[in-house]
């Protein structure tokens, strides 16, 4: 086990690194100078083939060493160009494997390789013929590819490098069967480079590694959980007047881009709808949206185009958006683990961040256990009575209900139905004397 690195004393230049010079310029492109902590621990190993099992949180740069080792070892592979795949990413959410893919593509700038996403709720039969045409780098979610696989569109012998990112998350989503029937699949722990990473290497996940993976070297970013750039502040506030606290935060504080995180889907679509309706262009998104709104909320959100999301845990990990200045937890997580990845979305890279907690009495209780996680009381801070805005927006219109089963319909001519009449019998002939 290596010791952890400080962020002030990590002054490690990626030049010092034995890479290839089609590597170097896309880093130059990308705009990375020096190493974060872990990729100062990590890319040693890595570069040589060695497997990891790494703690790093979002935003350590974890991304950029996986996708880094897995360029400069394609580009040192002898032999002809295979169209199978080499390189292989597990990804547990769509979005954040779209972002695994552009930060591929922009390190990557300086190669021939082609760099190929796979989930679903997009086009089947265009991600099929292009995984057939060939790829050097897969990026995937379990549940598509397992069908890919199953219909040999996805061929993964050919597979040498392999990344589980955010484990610990695709484990909470309920993919460690899924995750073990691609692992079963691949070529032989053996006979392939292996990296994990996950915010916590709790015990399944590393009995995981230690059963798919090559001895794995296991590296911890940080001891803390969360980056010491982020302001952590609470405030106390009855449920009833929450949101009224919200719109004074948001005309008080100092802010370009803010990410609000409710706890269930109507709470996001309630605070969107009154945010819009006291002049916040605010978008919701959540687990039930389509697959392509979603993305293209995404790439407004992250062009700057969006300036307030408001998103479900759901989303917390496919977030990957620079400069975030505020996230607010309008309720506080049920989950103390998805606090940290919530927060993890500012303070990005060793940049400030401010973290703003909202706690009513419905969801106060859960405070201790994301204290107890933290490793800190967050700071408390009472607002001021003229704090709390008049919430200007209108209730949203009523969906139609069906009838309740018991209570007559409306009535209708066209479906009127007309009362069955008897037929007179005929009276029997009399007969004539």
């Amino acid at each position: 086990m290596m010791t952890p690195v400080d962020v002030e004393d990590t002054d490690i230049l990626f030049t010092e690194f034995d890479l290839s010079q089609e590597v170097l310029k896309g880093i130059d492109t990308a705009g990375f100078k020096r190493c974060t902590p872990i990729q100062a621990q990590a890319l040693p190993l890595t570069l040589k083939g060695g497997d990891i099992a790494a703690q790093a949180q979002t935003g350590t740069g974890k991304t950029a060493t996986f996708l880094i080792t897995i360029l400069d070892s394609l580009i040192r592979e002898p032999g002809a160009r295979d169209p199978r795949p080499r390189a292989l990413i597990i990804a547990p959410t769509r979005e954040l494997t779209v972002q695994i893919c552009d930060e591929a593509r922009l390190l990557g700038s300086h190669t021939a390789f082609k760099v190929l996403p796979v989930f679903g709720g997009i086009d089947y039969i265009k991600q099929q013929n292009a995984l057939r045409s060939g790829a050097d780098i897969v990026v995937a979610t379990p549940g598509r590819l397992i069908d890919y696989m199953k219909q040999k569109i996805f061929r993964p012998q050919n597979v040498r490098i392999l990344v589980i990112d955010e484990a610990d998350r695709l484990f909470d989503m309920g993919f460690l069967r899924d995750l073990r029937y691609i692992l079963r699949r691949l070529p032989r722990y053996g006979k392939r480079q292996s990296m994990l990473f996950s915010a916590t290497l709790a015990h399944a996940v590393m009995e995981l590694a230690y059963e798919y993976m090559n001895n794995p070297q296991e590296l911890f970013a940080d001891r803390q959980i969360t980056v010491e750039e982020i302001d952590h502040v609470l405030y106390h506030v009855g449920n009833n007047v929450k949101f009224n606290l919200l719109l004074g935060l948001l005309k008080r504080e100092t802010w370009h881009r803010i990410l609000i995180f409710a706890n269930t889907r109507t709470g996001v679509e309630a605070i969107a709808h009154k945010l819009r309706g006291n002049g916040f262009a605010a978008v919701g998104t959540t687990g039930t949206v389509d697959q392509k709104k979603r993305l293209r909320i995404m790439q407004q959100f992250k062009a700057g185009q969006i300036k307030i999301l408001v998103a479900t845990d759901v989303a917390s990990r496919g977030i990957h958006v620079e400069d975030i200045d505020i996230v607010i937890n309008y309720d506080i997580p049920q989950d103390p683990e998805d606090y940290v990845h919530r927060i993890g979305r500012t303070g990005r890279a060793g940049k400030a961040g401010r973290a703003i907690t909202l706690a009513c009495e419905k969801y106060v209780y859960y405070l201790e256990a994301v204290e107890e996680l933290v490793g800190k009381k967050i700071d408390v801070k009472w607002a001021e009575d003229d704090w709390y805005e008049e919430n200007l927006a209108k209730r949203p219109p009523r969906r139609h209900k069906r009838p309740v089963s018991g209570r007559p319909r409306p009535w209708s001519p066209s479906k009127r139905r007309q009362p069955r009449t008897k037929k007179k019998r005929p009276e029997p002939r009399r007969s004539k004397a």
